[in-house]
């Protein structure tokens, strides 16, 4: 009996250390889950600086858009995608970093239970935040690449996902927009402001930023799909940033790891890589325009802007830099102002879509984009009585009139800047000096990785879209 009990009792003792031997191989300060609002916050921020950052590796379109050039290394400049493999950091943040956190964020949201009204109504803001945020994301990498993995694009248990047809993606998500438009409920809450960096969570605002994307698909639609079009702009027409107090700002912090990308560029790198692009150095001098001092610097020991060849190598001693604000710490990233708006208001209205005058809403977005860079009421109204400014005298039809001027308030919003010289095919670009007469590309080319890895996935999408080359032209640029 004695022995038994013995035994017994040393069975309790082995299972009790194992036990405890188990607990002490838990880390009990790393959660075994990451809380939705901590993944939300965390996708918001990766998706800010892919959209910012100005790195060679990583995002191009401030180059292409021929914002800026390089000094002496000049492959971006002339359209290298490959050496950097570029796509691939897009691919890889947008995918790993950006929606697979907010599917997760989703998942967890749905999965929370709650009793009180207040507390249901501000989970189901959460879960239509989390799919505007989304739906931004799929917008982005449509229109860098064309068709992409989408219905299989985040599932945990296949690493080959199909690609999916670019334009039914485009009314797929817009449709999702459209429903977590109608599911926002402006009395309710949402995320902590600690976790909702954009807008405190103001569910008001949320749904004026989701308004002004249904407008942007819009817009994007317009030459492709008109009727479609029609019904997202003048759904969308008097819900959307109605004011230049009004936009969708990223801030970013005055230290390491949440300075603007740009600061890390620009001046964290100590490189002088970067100078001002002659073709838009060149027009804001014959147009005298007032937000040139902002954008850039004089070139040195000068009291003239001077911009670099496109494309060529360039010396930084000679050319204009980027300017103060770009070297600050803290300047937030734009994914949306009230210039965009009121830009895709004058162009509309020139399509026959929506009510109004065109000319108007045109001098609002040029008027807002100067007063935002730090120009004057006076600086915009001198500026937009310039003959080839003023809408009724500048050259050319609506698209290059409105393309041009976008396309100048858009500095330092490459891929905004780079999409409105594809779509409406103005301004006109130079020739990258070292490209051998290549024009500017219309994509981006798909990751390697995905030619090696997903090969008959990446075939048929190449095959689908024309050739994946940086000259083919996405679904939506029919002119």
């Amino acid at each position: 009996m004695l022995k038994k009990l013995t035994f017994a009792l040393a069975i309790i003792s082995i299972v009790s250390c194992s036990k405890k031997f188990d607990e002490m191989n838990i880390n009990k300060k790393q959660p075994k889950e990451v809380p939705a609002e901590t993944l939300f916050a965390s996708a918001a921020k990766n998706l800010n600086r892919q959209v910012a950052t100005l790195n060679v590796n990583r995002n191009v379109t401030k180059l292409w858009s021929q914002y800026l050039t390089e000094t002496t290394y000049v492959d971006e400049s002339n359209y290298d995608l490959i050496s950097r493999n570029i796509p691939e950091q897009e691919f890889t943040t947008m995918y790993r970093d950006v929606l697979q956190d907010l599917n997760q964020a989703k998942i967890n949201t749905e999965e929370e239970t709650y009793v009180l009204n207040d507390d249901i109504i501000a989970k189901s803001n959460r879960l239509a935040i989390i799919e505007i945020l989304t739906v931004y994301s799929y917008e982005r990498l449509t229109t860098i690449f064309g068709n992409v993995p989408y219905s299989e694009a985040l599932a945990s248990d296949n690493n080959l996902p199909k690609y999916d047809d670019a334009n039914t993606i485009y009314l797929d998500i817009s449709d999702r927009l459209t429903a977590a438009i109608n599911s926002l409920n402006v009395a309710g809450g949402s995320f902590a402001s600690g976790y909702d960096n954009m807008f405190e969570g103001d569910v008001a605002t949320w749904k004026k930023f989701a308004y002004g994307l249904q407008m942007k698909m819009g817009i994007m639609l317009a030459d492709q799909n008109p009727a479609k079009a029609q019904s997202l702009i003048s759904d969308a027409w008097n819900n959307v940033f109605s004011s230049a107090s009004e936009g969708a700002y990223f801030p970013f912090l005055s230290a390491s790891p949440n300075t603007n990308p740009i600061y890390e560029d620009l001046v964290l790198s100590g490189r002088s890589d970067f100078v001002a692009a002659n073709t838009i150095v060149d027009m804001m001098n014959s147009l005298n325009d007032p937000r040139i001092g902002f954008y850039f610097t004089y070139a040195p020991n000068t009291t003239t802007y001077v911009g670099g060849d496109y494309g060529a190598s360039n010396s930084y001693g000679l050319c204009s830099h980027a300017g103060d604000v770009m070297h600050t710490a803290e300047m937030p990233n734009v994914l949306m102002d009230y210039s965009e708006i009121e830009f895709y208001k004058a162009e509309a209205i020139e399509r026959g879509i929506g009510t109004g005058n065109a000319e108007t809403h045109y001098n609002n977005a040029i008027t807002a984009s100067i007063e935002y860079w730090g120009g004057t009421a006076q600086d915009a109204t001198n500026y937009l009585a310039t003959t080839n400014v003023a809408y009724t005298t500048a050259p050319g039809n609506y698209k290059q009139k409105i393309g041009t001027q976008a396309w100048l308030a858009y500095y330092n919003r490459g891929v905004m800047g780079w999409t409105t010289y594809r779509r409406l095919d103005y301004p006109v670009m130079n020739l990258a000096a070292n490209a051998g007469g290549e024009l500017t590309p219309k994509r981006y080319t798909y990751p390697i990785n995905e030619q090696t890895l997903n090969g008959a996935n990446y075939g048929m999408a190449s095959s689908a879209i024309g050739g994946d080359l940086k000259s083919t032209k996405l679904w939506w640029d029919l002119n």
